[in-house]
C-alpha cells in the first residue's frame, strides 16, 4: 500500500497528483514522510489588552456593532470591532462581503489571526471565526503546516496525509527494545502519526525525537560502513614534492596565511604518503580554500597524473576554470585545464572528452557532467569536490572510480564553507580526515553588519539604489518561493514585484529559486555574474553557486527564520571584492531572544565562533519554522538543534557495530533489513 501512487487516495486525480509531484510527492510513502514545516497552536484566547504585535493568537469577545463594508479601488474591506474587559480590537477581512450578514452586533465569538499595527493601533487581519463551542473543540490542538505549491493549499495536503495514515501499511519495529527503552523513544508508527497530528507540544517532541534518532542512526551506520571500506587503502598515485608549486606560491601577489600553509602541508603529506587521501577542508567563506585546491591539482599534474575539480553549479565551474587558466597563463605554468558542463555543445564535449582520454588535459573542471559514462580519464589521481554538501557520496565515488587503477582509488579532497563545530564535524564526516582554515587573509575588508526591524526597509531600498548607482550589485534573500496561506514570511515572487516598484526603473531586478529549471537558474546566475542584473531576489539557493566580487549588499528578510550558520553562509556571498560590503538582516519578530541571537552575527564575522554560539543558544524543541541547517539533507534533524542527540546516536552506533559488526544477532534482524533498505535507496544521495 505505501508504495502505491497518491492517486490511490480518495479525491486525488491526475491533476492533483501533478501538483503533489511538484513537491516531490509521488507515493503514499512520500506523503507520510512529507513532514510539516511548522505547526499552528490553537491556544487559550488571550485578553485583547495583552495582545502583542506580529503574533498569531485568539481573542474572545463581543462585537460592538454589525460589520461594515468599505471600498478601496477594487477591494472590499469588511471591518468589525471586538471588545472584552481589557480593551477593543479592530478586525478586517478582504473581499468577503458575505460577512456583513454573518457578523452581527452583540454576538460573542472567538477570532484567531495575526495582530499587526495599522495607523498606530492593533488590527487583526483575515482572522478565522469560531463560535465558543467550535473553538473549544480545537483548543490545545496543533495543526500541521506543510510546504505548499500554487493550487495545492495546506488543507488539501493535511486531508491527504490524514487519509494516508488511515490506509497505510504499518511498519515492523526495527530498533532493539533495549535501545528504545534506554532513550525513551516512541514506537515508529506512533511517531509517524503524531509528527503530523500531535495533540500537544509534548507529543510532538516525543514523535520528533524518535524520527530524528532514526535519521542520525542510519546516516551514521552508513558513514561507519564507508569508513571501514576505505581505511588505510593503499594508493597507486604516490606523489613527490613539486618545485612548481613552491614557485607559484612565491609568485602570488599575496602571502598564504599560517592556516593555509598548515592545511597545504597536510594535503601534500597525504598525497606523498602512499595511502589514499580522504580529507575534508573546512574553511570560512573567503578563507582561501580554492588556492589550496589549485596547488593540490598542480602537484598532481606535475607528478604525471590528472586532477578533477567538481563544482555544484555550471557558473561556479566556469569561474573556477577561468581562474585556473588565468593563473597558469600569468605565471607561465605549462599545464592544460579543460571544462566539462552539461550545457556545452556536443562538439565542445567531444573535444573535451578526447583531451581527457589522451591526457592532453592535466586538470578537469566541471559539474556532475564529470561523472558521465562518456568521460574516460587517463590517470585520475585526485578528485576535489567543492561545497561538498551538494554532492552525495555516490557521486563522489562515481568520480573516484573513474580513475581506478590497479584496484586503487584516486585521492579525494572535499571542500566546505559550512562552519560546523569540530566535535560535530568529526561525527558527521567520520569517513574523512579534517583540516580547518580558521584564519582570514589580511587584505579582506570585514563585512559591515546591521540587524534592523521592518521599519528600516525603505531606508534599505534607498541604500541598495545608491550602491547600484555606484556600479555595485545586491542580493535580497527571502525564506519562501511563493506566498503561503499559513506562514507569514516574505516570498521571492511577491518581493521581486515590490522591489521593481520601489527601485528606479533603470535597475534590473530578477528572481531565483530552487523550483526553477536548471537552465533558467544558470542563465540568471550568469547574467548576475556578468553585471546585467543589479538586484537578485532569491531563496537560499544562492548559498552556493556563484562568485560575484561586485556584489556589496546582502539583505536578508525574515532573518529570524534562519539558523545563524546559514545566515553567515549567505552573508559570505558578499565581501568578495575590493569594495566595502554590507549585510542587512531584517528581523520580523519581536519574540524574546531573537535579537540576541542575531546580534551574534553583528559581533563577529568568524563562522566557527558563530556556529558554536548557535549551538549553545538553540535548545531542544527550538525547531519551529523553516529548517535551520540545509547542509545535511536530513528531513527533520538539525545538526545544531539536535547536537546532543547526534552525539548520543554516534556513541550507540559505535557500540552496536563493535558488538555485532554484521548485525547478525536475532534482536538485530529487523534492523539489518532496514539498514540494507536504507543503503539501497539512499546510497546515491548520502551527503557525506
Amino acid at each position: 500500500m505505501n508504495q502505491e501512487p497518491v492517486t490511490s487516495l480518495k479525491g486525488i486525480g491526475e491533476k492533483t497528483a501533478g501538483l503533489f509531484a511538484r513537491l516531490g510527492i509521488y507515493t503514499v510513502e512520500d506523503l507520510l514522510h512529507d513532514y510539516p514545516r511548522a505547526y499552528d497552536a490553537y491556544e487559550e484566547p488571550v485578553p485583547v489588552g495583552k495582545l502583542q504585535e506580529n503574533t498569531t493568537a485568539a481573542v474572545a469577545g463581543q462585537l460592538l456593532k454589525t460589520a461594515s463594508v468599505r471600498r478601496f479601488k477594487n477591494i472590499q474591506v469588511i471591518v468589525a470591532t471586538v471588545k472584552d474587559m481589557t480593551g477593543s480590537l479592530q478586525l478586517t477581512w478582504y473581499n468577503m462581503p458575505y460577512l456583513r450578514n454573518t457578523l452581527q452586533m452583540g454576538q460573542f465569538l472567538v477570532f484567531r489571526g495575526r495582530a499587526v499595527k495599522k495607523g498606530g493601533r492593533l488590527t487583526m487581519e483575515q482572522p478565522e471565526i469560531f463560535t465558543p463551542e467550535a473553538y473549544e473543540a480545537v483548543r490545545d490542538s496543533m495543526q500541521p503546516i506543510y510546504g505548499q505549491t500554487k493550487g495545492l493549499g495546506n488543507k488539501a495536503i493535511a486531508r491527504a496525509v490524514a487519509q494516508a495514515l488511515e490506509q497505510r501499511q504499518l511498519e515492523r519495529e526495527y530498533l532493539p527494545p533495549s535501545l528504545r527503552e534506554k532513550y525513551e523513544l516512541a514506537e515508529y508508527n506512533y511517531a509517524i502519526e503524531h509528527i503530523h497530528f500531535p495533540s500537544s507540544r509534548q507529543e510532538l517532541l516525543f514523535a520528533r525525537k524518535r524520527l530524528v534518532f532514526d535519521e542520525f542512526f542510519f546516516f551514521l551506520l552508513a558513514v561507519r560502513r564507508l569508513k571501514e571500506k576505505r581505511q588505510d587503502c593503499r594508493s597507486s598515485f604516490v606523489m613527490s614534492h613539486a618545485s612548481q608549486v613552491d614557485q607559484l606560491i612565491e609568485a602570488l601577489p599575496y602571502s598564504l596565511t599560517e592556516a593555509q600553509n598548515k592545511v597545504l602541508k597536510e594535503v601534500s603529506r597525504d598525497l606523498e604518503s602512499g595511502l589514499v587521501m580522504n580529507r575534508l577542508i573546512q574553511g570560512d567563506v573567503g578563507s582561501g580554500k580554492t588556492i589550496i585546491a589549485v596547488l593540490a591539482l598542480l602537484q598532481t599534474a606535475c607528478n604525471g597524473f590528472q586532477g578533477a575539480l567538481m563544482a555544484p553549479t555550471e557558473v561556479l565551474a566556469r569561474q573556477h576554470f577561468e581562474s585556473i587558466t588565468g593563473l597558469f597563463k600569468t605565471y607561465n605554468i605549462e599545464k592544460t585545464a579543460v571544462l566539462v558542463t552539461g550545457s556545452m555543445t556536443a562538439k565542445e564535449k567531444r573535444t573535451a572528452y578526447e583531451k581527457i582520454a589522451s591526457h592532453e588535459a592535466d586538470i578537469i573542471v566541471g559539474t556532475h557532467a564529470l561523472i558521465q559514462e562518456k568521460v574516460h580519464y587517463h590517470r585520475l589521481g585526485l578528485v576535489i569536490t567543492n561545497e561538498q554538501h551538494r554532492f552525495g557520496v555516490g557521486q563522489r565515488e562515481a568520480l573516484g572510480s573513474k580513475g581506478q587503477e590497479n584496484g586503487s582509488l584516486p585521492h579525494v579532497l572535499v571542500m566546505s564553507a559550512t562552519p560546523i563545530p569540530r566535535t560535530l564535524a568529526i561525527i558527521l564526516y567520520g569517513d574523512l580526515d579534517i583540516s580547518v582554515i580558521d584564519q582570514m587573509p589580511a587584505n579582506r575588508l570585514p563585512i559591515k553588519n546591521c540587524v534592523v526591524n521592518t521599519g528600516y526597509r525603505e531606508r534599505a531600498y534607498q541604500f541598495i539604489a545608491r550602491e547600484v548607482a555606484a556600479g555595485r550589485q545586491a542580493y535580497v534573500i527571502c525564506p519562501m518561493v511563493e506566498a503561503s496561506e499559513m506562514i507569514e514570511a516574505e516570498n521571492v515572487l511577491d518581493y521581486t514585484k515590490l522591489l521593481r516598484q520601489k527601485l528606479p526603473e533603470t535597475i534590473t531586478v530578477e528572481y531565483l529559486h530552487g523550483k526553477m529549471k536548471g537552465k533558467e537558474k544558470n542563465q540568471i546566475m550568469e547574467r548576475f555574474a556578468a553585471g546585467e542584473i543589479q538586484v537578485l531576489v532569491s531563496t537560499t539557493v544562492v548559498e552556493v553557486g556563484v562568485n560575484v566580487p561586485n556584489a556589496t549588499v546582502m539583505m536578508i528578510e525574515n532573518a529570524e527564520r534562519f539558523g545563524l550558520a546559514q545566515l553567515h553562509q549567505l552573508r559570505g556571498r558578499v565581501g568578495r571584492g575590493s569594495h566595502q560590503s554590507y549585510c542587512i538582516m531584517v528581523n520580523c519578530s519581536d519574540q524574546e531572544g531573537t535579537q540576541e541571537r542575531l546580534d551574534i552575527l553583528n559581533r563577529s564575522n568568524d563562522g566557527f565562533y558563530i556556529a558554536s554560539e548557535d549551538l549553545k543558544l538553540r535548545g531542544p524543541g527550538d525547531f519551529f519554522g523553516i529548517r535551520q541547517s540545509g547542509d545535511m539533507e536530513f528531513k527533520l534533524a538539525d545538526i545544531y538543534t539536535d547536537a546532543g542527540l547526534l552525539k548520543t546516536v554516534s556513541e550507540e552506533v559505535n557500540r552496536l557495530l563493535d558488538e555485532d559488526p554484521q548485525l547478525e544477532k536475532d534482536e538485530h534482524r529487523e534492523l539489518k533489513r532496514k539498514v540494507e533498505d536504507y543503503l539501497g535507496t539512499n546510497y546515491e544521495k548520502l551527503n557525506l
